[in-house]
């Protein structure tokens, strides 16, 4: 059952159970980071040795948490209790910035008798 007080997202174009009842068009959310010099400097090292770039792992995880969001607050105000087939979208602003676009279609869904 869904959350009444929450805006589900979904990748997929259906969810089981449910059908819908309105299409309230897109919605999108954007947030954008800077990278820290500090982090950028350690990520040199990192290349040369290999692995994971942690800090820069956790700051895109906080940025595409914050652009479903903003999409979700963008979803509620048109008066949608869901939005399907959700989508990302990253994009490099300069060198040491980026920004994530979460965007998909906000719809009401109805649970089906």
């Amino acid at each position: 059952m869904l959350d009444p007080n929450a805006v589900f997202v979904t990748t997929t174009e259906n969810v089981p159970g449910y059908r819908v009842v309105s299409m309230l068009g897109m919605v999108f959310g954007v947030a954008s980071r800077s990278r820290n010099s500090a982090a950028t400097k350690g990520s040199g090292l990192m290349m040369l040795k290999g692995g994971e770039f942690d800090a820069f792992t956790e700051l895109c995880a906080e940025t595409c948490y914050d652009a479903v969001d903003r999409m979700r607050r963008a979803a509620s105000e048109k008066g949608a209790n869901a939005v399907v087939a959700a989508r990302f979208s990253t994009e490099d602003m300069i060198d040491t910035a980026g920004a994530t676009v979460a965007y998909g279609t906000a719809v009401v869904l109805q649970k089906v008798q």
